[in-house]
């Protein structure tokens, strides 16, 4: 299915079953359709090695978020994603904001700072957060698409740098202050993963809300 979770995923993913269950039942058929398309172009970002190739693709993607949001019953059939889209997204703007950061990511001639925070904060905005509280996912989500390790302990020191945004910054979204709270602590870790310790901040996290 379009919205499966990929294995072993480098950064947080709303997806996961620990973080969605904080979405609200009434949200979860979006955000998740919505962190599925976050996953495609990431996928599209990773595969990519020629630039102009990649601005083809993308460019494909933003003739496709027009359409959902303008004209959802022309878009092509036969596409789960686009299916799920059209779904719970049908008729609204702003997707094209992801494909516009992925765009900047992949013509970024160092890490891609930039264009790493502006795909995190756009993604955490249309899932229900501010613009400001998606910035330190983003940079790790950032780390986790280079292809050198120097580029990647750029963003990761980065991430580490960036402050933590207040709680009033993801709006009563608990699942989105969960994601940004677990991509610190990856960050803090250059990326090592500790199963055990992430789940128990999750646990409490989900449970506290801290």
């Amino acid at each position: 299915m379009a919205s499966d979770v990929p294995d072993f995923a480098p950064y947080p993913d709303l997806r996961d079953p620990r973080v969605l269950v904080a979405v609200p039942p009434g949200r979860r058929a979006a955000l998740t359709a919505l962190w599925a398309l976050a996953e495609r172009l990431t996928a599209l970002l990773r595969d990519t090695s020629e630039p102009l190739i990649g601005q083809i693709k993308l460019a494909w993607w933003r003739d496709m978020l027009a359409l959902l949001a303008n004209d959802p019953g022309a878009l092509p059939k036969g596409e789960p994603l686009l299916a799920e889209l059209q779904a719970t997204w049908g008729g609204q703007g702003g997707l094209d904001a992801l494909v516009d950061a992925a765009e900047a990511m992949l013509l970024a001639e160092d890490a891609g700072r930039d264009g790493a925070a502006a795909f995190g904060t756009a993604l955490f905005a249309l899932s229900g957060g501010d613009g400001i509280s998606g910035r330190r996912w983003g940079l790790l989500w950032g780390a986790a698409l280079q292809k050198d390790e120097a580029g990647a302990r750029r963003l990761f020191t980065e991430a580490r740098a960036a402050p933590p945004p207040p709680r009033s910054a993801f709006a009563g979204q608990r699942a989105l202050l969960m994601l940004d709270r677990w991509a610190a602590a990856i960050a803090a870790r250059d990326g090592e993963r500790r199963w055990r310790s992430e789940g128990l901040l999750l646990f409490r996290l989900g449970l506290f809300g801290r």
